[in-house]
């Protein structure tokens, strides 16, 4: 291995450590809480060092959620096993539900903090890991329509849009505790009865 292959590879093992202590800093502390400084004590360097990676708070938190999109498009690899369309729809919903309640603090920095857009707006990019998610609903949309379901539409995009809207408000109402008003302690049977509601809404409305 050469001089730049070995410089190269010792730079992408400092990039995964940083983001490896960032991401354990989050997921206890919270993004408000989490500081350079805080990522710099923890792998024991200086936090003049984690600024050679990366240009802020921000632009790291952006590195999460990247990590973050992985790993819920790799779970969300097992509905394509499901050879109905709407059924795979369905798992596919599911699933989105799952990962959301096993990873509420990835969830929330995927879909509702505003870091990872600020610094989508500075680069002057677009949310490509949004765009591949939802692009992935897309597909299974288009295929429910080409099966015979959702009569009533062809446009994918507006139904696409449609569904991850109720299922990101059913989410966030969950996450961020909005249904303590109910006061039963029933939160996870009714985010499974709302979803059932919503499944035969669907089936009658489309």
């Amino acid at each position: 291995m050469g001089i730049t292959e070995r410089k190269e590879r010792e730079r992408e093992e400092m990039r995964d450590l940083i983001l490896q202590a960032a991401r354990k800093l989050f997921l206890t502390q919270g993004y408000e809480k989490m500081s350079i400084r805080g990522i710099a004590e923890a792998i024991e360097y200086s936090p003049a060092t984690i600024y050679l990676y990366y240009k802020d708070k921000n632009e790291l938190f952006f590195s999460l959620h990247k990590d973050a999109f992985q790993k819920m498009m790799a779970e969300f690899s097992v509905v394509a096993a499901v050879t109905d369309p709407f059924e795979r729809l369905v798992a596919l919903g599911r699933q989105y539900i799952k990962f959301a309640i096993e990873n509420p603090e990835l969830y929330d920095l995927m879909f509702i903090m505003e870091a990872p857009m600020e610094t989508l707006a500075c680069r002057e990019e677009v949310w490509e890991d949004g765009q591949t998610s939802f692009g992935f609903l897309k597909i299974v949309i288009g295929d429910c329509i080409n099966a015979g379901y959702f009569k009533n539409t062809e446009d994918i995009e507006n139904s696409s849009l449609t569904i991850w809207s109720f299922m990101h408000g059913l989410i966030t109402i969950y996450l961020k505790k909005r249904m303590s008003m109910f006061e039963d302690n029933r939160e996870m049977e009714r985010i499974e009865e709302s979803f059932k509601l919503f499944v035969e809404m669907i089936k009658c409305r489309f």
